[in-house]
């Protein structure tokens, strides 16, 4: 049965990238594109604008954030100077990119000095503690994305009255469901440390999660105040992105598709780094569909972002992996 939930999620990823494949090539092939307007578009593209000037300076704030959220969040494991949570911040991302969803937390936990397998110590913390403090952090990430994704949905179907469906306030009223969930969970997630004990399927990933029963309220609230400035920060930069290839949507209803191709990304499971780049670019393509924006430039600007936001830290990244490699040997 194992080896079939294996397949199954392989298979299931696979089709998955495989749509958004096909969505990116459908829309590129049926939308009627001016090629020589956008070709004198990219070329008269000011990359010494404000736009242009904000989307690279917020790259050192976006990883910033996250890492002070990884230092917080490490503490009741092992201190961190602010350097080392950067660099395992960096270093998860990169390994990221090999391992989409195992990669993150495992770049970070290498990239502790001295973790063990067992309960740990103050010399020699505790690696299923590391563990989950980065599934807390992710944890927290999503949700976030998930609270602001609500806010901006019902923006969006204020903005868009062809969203302002039946099915688009059903989505709606999931979302602030989610969003409500979430708080309710916090107020009883000792409880749920103490339950999973009980049974032994679930109980033997105690070690991982045991950790979140020692934060307090206000270790989670702090933690769900830096995952919303991030948000915010690359936010941000898609939207000035956008801008800087010519999107010319008012404002609010800009900013509400930003966090809606956001929402979307974080919901869809990625198979690979082509799959991650290419769940951004596919999300933007249906949300701005009913402004009959033009694809290319949707997909220009989605790709700068992964550019500067993603691919540039990696390479900083992969110094940061190697050192912790060495650091291991």
């Amino acid at each position: 049965m194992p080896g079939l939930a294996k397949k199954t999620t392989f298979w299931a990823k696979t089709g998955i990238f495989c749509l958004l494949l096909g969505f990116i090539g459908y829309t590129l092939y049926h939308q009627q594109t001016d090629w020589a307007a956008l070709g004198r578009q990219l070329r008269h593209t000011n990359w010494t604008s404000p736009y242009a000037l904000l989307l690279v300076l917020l790259v050192p704030l976006n990883w910033s954030l996250e890492a002070l959220k990884w230092q917080w969040l490490t503490r009741h494991v092992t201190p961190l100077s602010f350097r080392e949570a950067l660099s395992g911040v960096l270093a998860g991302l990169s390994l990221g990119m090999a391992l989409p969803g195992l990669g993150d937390t495992a770049g970070r936990v290498l990239s502790i000095r001295g973790t063990s397998a067992g309960a740990g110590s103050a010399a020699t913390p505790n690696r299923a503690g590391a563990v989950g403090a980065a599934l807390v952090s992710g944890g927290m990430q999503f949700y976030v994305a998930v609270v602001v994704g609500a806010v901006a949905w019902a923006v969006h179907l204020t903005q868009v009255p062809a969203r302002n469906t039946p099915g688009g306030q059903v989505l709606l009223g999931l979302l602030v469901t989610l969003s409500a969930a979430g708080v309710a969970l916090n107020f009883y997630r000792n409880h749920f440390v103490v339950w999973s004990v009980r049974w032994p399927k679930i109980g033997q990933y105690n070690a991982y999660w045991a950790i979140i029963g020692q934060y307090t309220h206000t270790d989670m609230a702090a933690t769900f105040g830096l995952a919303l400035l991030r948000n915010l920060t690359f936010s941000a930069q898609l939207y000035a992105a956008f801008r800087l290839y010519g999107i010319g949507l008012p404002s609010l209803e800009l900013a509400a598709g930003v966090g809606v191709v956001f929402l979307v990304k974080t919901i869809t499971p990625a198979v690979n780094w082509l799959s991650d780049l290419g769940v951004r670019e596919a999300a933007a393509l249906w949300v701005f569909a009913p402004s009959a924006l033009p694809a290319p430039l949707l997909l220009a600007a989605t790709l700068t972002l992964w550019l500067v936001n993603i691919l540039l830290p990696v390479g900083v990244g992969l110094l940061a992996l190697g050192s912790s490699s060495r650091q291991w040997e």
